[in-house]
């Protein structure tokens, strides 16, 4: 982002946009060690290097806002609030997880902070949206639905169904499309005859726009800016968020398909490094600040692996509750 920080967000709101951003990056690769020892079981899917999207983008909504996301949720359910303690017990499978152990990785939930789910399906999560966002316009309820969804879930018949339906329906949906540029080990070019993918939503009349997903303060101000958009007209909106993910689709990939040269342009972009600099080029923090959230950050994270690895696991008999009859 051009020009002076200052100009744009008071100078405590850029320091938690980059404590949140931290605090989600030390959550990630503790994820990772604790996958490594074995704690977590799985399938597991970090979030590491497209912070400034969760980040942003949540900034930008209201609280009364729905967000929904995919399998790569840890971080999208923090940022919204959720307890880290909660989610890191939840992977562990705990009984004092978010949903009690029984949803894992991907699968968390918080009706109560409106983040309505992540979801393993690839896609799923947009016909659930479109229905939440019509919901909220049958109340007529001042509320946006936010669905976060990677770019390897836009080749779904779900995504085009939803899309078609949330413009013929006039809903408030906002589509946010984390490009990271690689369907598991596909890149996008080779899946999507129009690489280019906020260009695809021409076929349904919903205006779209591209912005860099590793710059926290241009996804806050697009994110803003769309909402206010799709809150004022009652339409869909849509926004490609072109991000990165620094570690493989999952703990399982070892991202063999990506190019060593690759990953160093990507890191150099990296959206944590590159907040804090710039908080301190024009002083809005100091160093012994930025040290002391680092500080503050790792102390939450591994709180919450303690939480975590002492948490009860579930009785026997819980596996007959929160189910369908």
């Amino acid at each position: 982002m051009a020009g002076s920080l200052r100009e744009l967000l008071p100078d405590e709101e850029l320091v938690k946009f980059y404590q949140q951003m931290l605090l989600c990056r030390d959550f990630e690769e503790s994820c990772a060690e604790q996958y490594a020892k074995g704690h977590i079981t799985g399938f597991l899917h970090l979030y590491s290097g497209q912070e400034a999207v969760a980040v942003g983008c949540t900034a930008g909504l209201q609280s009364s806002d729905y967000i929904l996301s995919a399998y790569r949720d840890h971080a999208h359910a923090i940022v919204r609030g959720v307890e880290p303690k909660k989610v890191m017990a939840e992977l562990f499978g705990k009984a004092t997880g978010l949903c009690k152990g029984k949803g894992g990785s991907m699968h968390l939930f918080a009706p109560e902070l409106n983040f309505m789910g992540g979801y393993a399906i690839v896609g799923g999560q947009f016909p659930i949206a479109t229905g939440l966002a019509w919901a909220s316009q049958l109340r007529e309820e001042d509320r946006v639905t936010a669905c976060f969804f990677g770019d390897g879930s836009m080749n779904q018949g779900t995504f085009h169904e939803s899309l078609n339906w949330a413009r013929l329906w006039d809903l408030p949906v906002l589509f946010i499309c984390e490009n990271n540029f690689y369907g598991i080990g596909t890149e996008v070019h080779r899946a999507s005859a129009q690489a280019a993918l906020h260009r695809r939503t021409c076929g349904y009349d919903i205006p779209s726009e591209k912005v860099d997903g590793m710059d926290v303060v241009a996804v806050y101000q697009a994110t803003k800016r769309a909402a206010e958009w799709v809150r004022e007209r009652q339409r869909p909106y849509f926004i490609e968020a072109v991000t990165y993910r620094f570690r493989g689709h999952s703990m399982a990939d070892p991202a063999k398909y990506r190019s060593s040269s690759e990953q160093e342009i990507w890191k150099s972009r990296d959206p944590i490094p590159n907040l804090s600099r710039r908080l301190l080029e024009e002083g809005i923090v100091t160093q012994t600040r930025l040290d002391e959230i680092a500080q503050r950050c790792g102390a939450i994270v591994e709180d919450a692996v303690k939480f975590a690895m002492e948490s009860p696991w579930p009785e026997d008999s819980a596996v007959w509750e929160d189910i369908y009859v």
